[in-house]
């Protein structure tokens, strides 16, 4: 498949390199836990170099912008469960070129498979857009790759 040509409003901006001048690893809370690190990729499978990735944990907020091959990094805190009955999770913002807004999903750390199976919105998914959700382990570190559209699009949230 031929990649189309760019629109005007995807070569106007966004400009977050600008204002936001190293791409990671952004330390979150503390930055004692984990390495979570990923890409935001297009449907093509393509980085996306001119993105930004937020992560909400609840109590602590981090903001990095992507390098060329769209790769993004944070330092985490050592994950919490503010609700007992909710495994851990990132609230997960992606603000990128030819979005009109920003797009909101969820990254769900490690945790044992009882928690993942009563968590409400995990269990609404089948097996497949589930997978989206989860970090995977990557050596000491966790991998969450987010698509933005294609046969891999992260599950997205309405909010």
């Amino acid at each position: 498949m031929t990649p189309r040509p760019q629109t005007p409003s995807q070569t106007i901006g966004p400009f977050f390199h600008v204002a936001i001048t190293s791409p990671g690893p952004v330390t979150v809370g503390g930055g004692d836990g984990p390495l979570l690190h990923g890409r935001v990729l297009d449907g093509a499978g393509v980085g996306v170099g001119d993105s930004l990735v937020e992560v909400w944990d609840g109590v602590h907020f981090g903001r990095c912008h992507t390098d060329p091959e769209g790769w993004f990094s944070f330092l985490l805190p050592v994950p919490s469960t503010p609700n007992s009955d909710q495994p851990p999770y990132l609230a997960v913002s992606v603000f990128a070129r030819g979005l009109l807004g920003r797009l909101m999903t969820r990254c769900y750390l490690p945790a044992n498979e009882a928690a993942h199976a009563a968590d409400p919105l995990l269990r609404s998914l089948p097996d497949d857009l589930k997978a989206t959700l989860l970090a995977d382990a990557d050596g000491d570190a966790l991998r969450f790759d987010i698509h933005l559209q294609g046969e891999r699009e992260t599950v997205f949230l309405a909010v």
